[in-house]
């Protein structure tokens, strides 16, 4: 489900011209393999099909925008919050790096900007890796 922080963050990352990201992206499927049984291979390696509300899978990056802060919405109480930190974890664990913002650096445009920054290092640590290996 699309909030107005996500939508008005999307407006952003179009307006700076950085790469449109992906929408909803479920990595951990991602990681376990699509198809069938998937909810199985996911559950014996202790993950759920959990998505990123944006991802740029070439440079291992997703941002996590968080909401209801000041509402105790979901994601602010015991389960939500716990369940959120098992999901970074995972990410994390397998490569992500998860950037997590809220409105005021949303609306303020900051979390734009640091965005575009991690973009930028995390394609040229791709690169050199690339040329590394």
């Amino acid at each position: 489900m699309t909030s107005t922080l996500e939508e008005r963050l999307e407006f952003q990352i179009q307006a700076m011209g950085i790469s449109p990201p992906e929408r909803e992206y479920p990595f951990a499927a991602e990681h376990a393999g699509r198809g069938d049984g998937i909810k199985t291979r996911l559950a014996a390696d202790g993950k759920k099909n959990w998505l990123f509300d944006f991802a740029w899978p070439d440079a291992w990056l997703a941002v996590e925008v968080e909401g209801g802060g000041w509402i105790q919405g979901r994601h602010n109480r015991g389960k939500g919050f716990r369940d959120d930190m098992e999901k970074y974890h995972h990410a994390m664990e397998i490569g992500w790096t998860v950037y997590r913002c809220d409105g005021s650096l949303i609306r303020s445009g900051r979390a734009v900007e640091l965005i575009f920054e991690l973009l930028e290092v995390m394609r040229a640590r791709q690169v050199a890796s690339e040329l590394i290996s």
